[in-house]
């Protein structure tokens, strides 16, 4: 038996934890206090039931909770979607998709701190641009996005309700908007494609000859080049029965690489999965207590929900690095969630990161300045002297240089929930063990997702 029904959970089971390193534990964590007896009862990985009954409080008092279940994706859809991400058909030079920078082997991301758009050569780490230019931010995770409202760094493409909400406003009309099935995440493929750096090119091609304000002609563009192919003709309409190709739009396109995203990506079978499921055997010893060490600390303020992270936005004082979002006196600066909202407030205020699978996703953060997890969390310990103390010669050679000196502006404006923060080694140490246990095995072996070809007859572009 897994599950231990009879832990004695009334009474709650747990002495606050003594951590003078992070001493301001806010007001907001779950009132605990010692048991007259504790059972001694031990699991069969040696954890004591005690312990157990411990995280299992602290979790549902900062609502950190299981992953709502995977959305259903039809088969045909699946496959279509498949494709297209690693179609290069979908850019302006047809010399990269979508999955160059969000190769499975990499953790659905690149292993880069910030990804190198049309141009470049090579997937993954090695990536590289003849004129050595990067885009401006770091390739996300593509992990249970659907359980997410917020996409990308700014959140630009945000769900309220049944409302929502793109870069793209009216270009999206309510007939594309009623193609989209599985909420923001069936909106992703809209944008990059119609991006220069990105995908589209600056010049040489019928999509970078149209405005960058057009998208519906960027999208009309793309859906021609697919048409011009029986082979996705064919799955397109195997994919949406009942619709004729000619009657589809790019958002029926986007709409298959969002499934098969929520197909492919959604992974819910990591030891923390199985530990909220019942199994107490789940966590080793190591994980467990770094489990209770993570719920009790403000870490698990913002990094809470199913997914680890509130997906909301702040400044947690990182260092600007790249080419920049265009903002600021030098146009190299990047103001996040304020490019969005307009809102001075929420100027580098970032979405939350994920934290499922987080060991395999460096580098970390918007711009991806920090190169390992352990660095990553670190950092969160008295961030305003990390951010001034950061060195860019732990950055690849084309990136030292840009480094921008805003560092007192970014601290004037840090969220205030993380100042006064101090992590011991030690604590840092039990924090890295509970990231752990937030790795889904499958993670590992995720080369599946990947075509062996695709219809266009391009070759899948695969790390050399």
């Amino acid at each position: 038996m897994h599950r231990r029904s009879f832990l004695p959970m009334a009474g709650a089971v747990f002495a606050a934890l003594s951590l003078a390193a992070c001493a301001d534990v806010p007001s907001s964590a779950p009132s605990l206090t010692a048991p007259d007896v504790v059972a001694l009862t031990s699991s069969a990985s040696g954890n004591s039931a005690a312990d157990v009954a411990i995280v299992r409080q602290l979790a549902a008092g900062r609502g950190v909770t299981a992953l709502p279940a995977r959305p259903f994706v039809r088969r045909q859809l699946v496959h279509l979607g498949q494709a297209l991400t690693f179609d290069p058909i979908l850019s302006g030079n047809k010399d990269i998709s979508c999955g160059t920078c969000h190769f499975p082997a990499f953790g659905t991301g690149d292993g880069k701190s910030l990804s190198i758009g049309q141009g470049g050569a090579n997937v993954g780490p090695k990536r590289s641009h003849p004129l050595g230019t990067f885009i401006p931010r770091n390739a996300p995770p593509l992990f249970n996005l659907a359980a997410m409202k917020h996409l990308f760094w700014d959140g630009r493409i945000e769900q309220n309700g049944a409302t929502l909400t793109t870069p793209a406003g009216n270009q999206i009309t309510s007939a594309m908007r009623g193609t989209f099935e599985f909420g923001p995440i069936s909106a992703i493929g809209m944008f990059p494609v119609t991006n220069r750096a990105e995908m589209r090119a600056g010049s040489g091609n019928d999509l970078a000859a149209l405005p960058d304000s057009n998208m519906q002609g960027i999208w009309t563009a793309l859906m021609k080049r697919l048409g011009a192919i029986p082979e996705y003709r064919a799955m397109f309409e195997n994919a949406y029965p009942g619709t004729k190709f000619d009657d589809m739009t790019f958002a029926h396109a986007s709409n298959a690489i969002g499934g098969f995203i929520v197909d492919s990506y959604s992974l819910a079978n990591a030891p923390w999965d199985r530990f909220l499921a019942g199994h107490d055997d789940a966590l080793s010893p190591r994980q467990l207590e770094g489990a209770k060490t993570f719920l009790t600390l403000k870490c698990s303020i913002c990094h809470t929900g199913a997914t680890l992270s509130d997906d909301q936005f702040h400044n947690v004082a990182l260092a600007q690095i790249g080419p920049g979002e265009g903002n600021g006196t030098g146009f190299n600066d990047d103001f996040g969630r304020m490019n969005v909202t307009g809102n001075p407030a929420d100027i580098y205020k970032f979405r939350t990161t994920p934290l499922r699978n987080v060991e395999f996703t460096a580098p970390y953060g918007h711009d991806g300045s920090v190169r390992s997890l352990r660095s990553f969390v670190e950092h969160y310990s008295e961030s305003d002297l990390k951010l001034i103390a950061f060195n860019p010669f732990e950055l690849e050679p084309g990136l030292r240089g840009t480094l921008l000196n805003n560092q007192a502006t970014i601290i004037a404006q840090r969220d205030p929930i993380i100042m006064g923060v101090v992590l011991t080694d030690d604590l840092v140490g039990k924090l890295m063990d509970y990231m752990t246990a937030l790795s889904d095995p499958a993670v590992r072996d995720l080369g599946k997702t990947v075509p062996t070809h695709l219809p266009s007859r391009l070759p899948v572009q695969r790390p050399m």
